[in-house]
């Protein structure tokens, strides 16, 4: 298949831990993706005004108001939503910038920002304080990749992450520096001088690490929204890695998934392959049972 992405885009995660990838996806994607959004965030205020909750000097923060609109994944909705996180051409970004054949979802959420709803500013952090129990690594290979994908239009008016580049973080004191004081006031000063946005056309990906230093911007735009998707993925067996475990989400309508997903995509969410040793007479003739739309025609002649 023809990339969307190419060998500058994963070097340049590599080196810097993010790159921003306009028009990642297209329209027919968007459109379909777009139409759920508003199925699972229905009857949203029509018009507000931002709310800035920041004294002059103040750097923003994270508030549970920030994550109102905010649904880990299966929806109940079409599988244009409900399969983006594990699209063939963001399995294969994570596999080549991971360097591996074998990657694991192991977050994805539907995320809706709404002007007025909150002050979305936020302080520069990093990811892997939810990520990992331990650091992040030297090699990216060992941590993660997070995908965060706009399905509008992001200007700067419409709240779009900033990140700043590892070489400048470093520069500035980089993790030893925000470890040793978390709240250290010049040093989000600091980084604002390097910050770049990933404001972008629908369709537009930002793809980072867990040690990038980011944060969300306001929404500033009178009946603004974003309507957004994450997607982490790291490599198979990296049990130092984690956020959700899927299986905890047994009632949500994981049906949609197995019903549409190739094996391929269902094997980001820990489902063994076709021709896995797992698969028998028995363990099919339950998955049937739990599923009983699933097309297991594959799994059956690979048995």
């Amino acid at each position: 298949m023809t990339s969307r992405f190419t060998d500058d885009h994963i070097e340049a995660w590599r080196e810097e831990g993010a790159v921003v990838v306009p028009e990642f996806f297209k329209s027919k994607e968007i459109n379909g993706v777009v139409e759920d959004f508003q199925v699972i965030f229905p009857d949203r205020q029509a018009a507000a005004q931002p709310i800035d909750n920041k004294e002059k000097g103040d750097v923003g923060k994270t508030t549970l108001e920030q994550f109102k609109n905010f649904e880990n994944i299966p929806f109940e909705c079409s599988n244009s939503l409900n399969l983006i996180s594990v699209h063939p051409y963001l399995i294969e970004f994570a596999r080549q910038a991971l360097k591996t054949n074998e990657v694991r979802l192991y977050q994805a959420q539907a995320w809706a920002k709404f002007t007025g709803e909150a002050d979305f500013d936020q302080a520069f952090h990093c990811d892997f304080g939810n990520h990992t129990l331990t650091v992040p690594s030297r090699d990216e290979c060992l941590n993660s990749i997070t995908f965060i994908i706009y399905f509008t239009d992001v200007t700067e008016a419409h709240g779009p992450t900033h990140y700043v580049n590892r070489t400048d973080s470093d520069n500035c004191g980089g993790m030893k520096r925000f470890l040793k004081k978390r709240e250290d006031l010049e040093y989000q000063k600091e980084l604002i001088k390097f910050e770049r946005s990933a404001a972008g056309p629908a369709g537009t990906l930002l793809a980072y690490g867990i040690d990038v230093f980011h944060r969300g911007t306001n929404l500033t735009k009178p009946n603004g929204y974003r309507y957004a998707m994450t997607s982490c993925f790291k490599k198979a067996g990296n049990d130092a890695i984690g956020y959700t475990a899927w299986p905890w989400h047994f009632n949500k309508p994981w049906h949609k998934i197995f019903e549409h997903a190739t094996p391929e995509q269902l094997n980001c969410f820990g489902v063994p392959l076709p021709g896995d040793p797992f698969w028998t007479e028995q363990t099919i003739s339950l998955a049937k049972l739990r599923y009983p739309k699933w097309d297991m025609s594959e799994y059956i002649t690979k048995q």
